[in-house]
């Protein structure tokens, strides 16, 4: 359909699209005014799709298909294991024999409402929601079809609660730490110091730990994923970190440079295996798990180290916006919001300040 866009002489653009034409009659339009031409553009689109939308019979894990098929070579191997794993799991049994253009935003809301029935978490199920939304603004741009999940509400998420070992289960875990000379304490030790990932942890080799100017990089990150090919269920890969941010360069305490020459290794093998083959992140889950139970202490995710050395830090003075770079964080909110847990104790420190003269 053809859109009209031009620059008016008081400065604003306007458009025009041409009004449905009935025989013998006069050529009229539909006119949108704006202040940009994007603006005047995007009124238009939205008008379009909504009056002018087409039906389209071709069933949704067709159009999924075609639109994960453009995407594999552009997105990780992780990233496309986990929307296969969401659409296989998910979608597809519920939508994927649906013509995309039968799919309403009520079928959406009751989606929603199945899975949460279901007992997924709200983070999980807006993920599934997000990846519908890709595949859908696809099929709105190849087929004109009108979008269900335009103005779609997401379920609120909440903030996962995060347990936390206190001072003294801390330093019960330290001298554990010390007393043990092996590489799984090892291991353990510089993620409670440095604040890295597990994965990114595990694919740590001695090429990246410079001695001398005590300089840690991460520039990957190791993980199990979910592979289709019949044959395989899963394989462990070497990839790039979360994010662009998470490639990042952490100063080395002073406190972990005798572990780190003790157990120093050639350039190629990895810290935590002290091989040319890895220890894979579940692996050190299941060694933290042992130690744990072994010092008596409550069990908690091996990411709780993460956490701990946020709030570690926050108690030691850090500047938020370091932190943030140290963990790898795109900006100080995230740290601020997921990562910096304040205990009871500084809480009261902070209101013992408060005067009333």
């Amino acid at each position: 359909m053809k859109m009209n866009i031009y620059h008016r002489k008081d400065g604003r653009w306007e458009g025009r699209i041409p009004k449905e034409q009935k025989k013998g009659e006069k050529k009229s339009f539909h006119y949108f005014l704006g202040r940009t031409r994007e603006l005047v553009l995007t009124r238009m689109e939205q008008f379009k799709y909504k009056n002018f939308s087409q039906k389209c019979d071709i069933l949704l894990k067709d159009i999924y298909a075609d639109w994960i098929q453009g995407m594999q070579c552009r997105i990780k191997a992780s990233t496309y294991a986990n929307y296969q794993l969401k659409w296989n799991k998910h979608i597809c049994p519920k939508f994927g024999n649906f013509a995309v253009s039968a799919i309403r935003t009520k079928e959406i809301y009751a989606f929603i409402t199945e899975k949460q029935q279901e007992g997924l978490s709200n983070r999980y199920i807006s993920d599934m929601i997000v990846l519908m939304k890709s595949v859908f603004k696809y099929a709105v741009k190849q087929y004109h079809i009108e979008n269900p999940l335009d103005g779609i509400i997401m379920p609120k998420k909440k903030a996962p609660e995060i347990a936390l070992f206190d001072e003294t289960e801390q330093k019960k875990l330290r001298n554990y730490l010390s007393e043990h000379s092996d590489l799984s304490s090892f291991g353990i030790s510089l993620a409670m110091t440095t604040g890295i990932r597990i994965g990114e942890l595990c694919a740590l080799q001695w090429k990246d730990i410079d001695l001398e100017k005590r300089i840690l990089t991460v520039r990957k990150t190791l993980q199990r994923i979910q592979i289709f090919d019949q044959i395989h269920r899963t394989k462990l890969v070497i990839t790039e970190p979360k994010s662009e941010t998470s490639k990042r360069c952490i100063p080395i305490p002073e406190c972990i440079m005798p572990l780190l020459r003790r157990f120093q290794g050639k350039e190629e093998e990895f810290l935590c295996s002290g091989k040319t083959k890895p220890v894979e992140p579940r692996t050190m889950q299941y060694r933290f798990a042992k130690i744990l139970k072994n010092v008596n202490l409550p069990s908690v995710h091996f990411h709780a180290l993460r956490h701990m050395f946020a709030s570690n830090c926050v108690k030691l003075g850090f500047d938020i916006k370091a932190l943030s770079e140290i963990l790898g964080h795109s900006n100080v909110k995230i740290t601020l919001e997921r990562y910096v847990h304040p205990d009871f104790s500084i809480k009261q420190a902070y209101m013992q300040k408060i005067q009333f003269d």
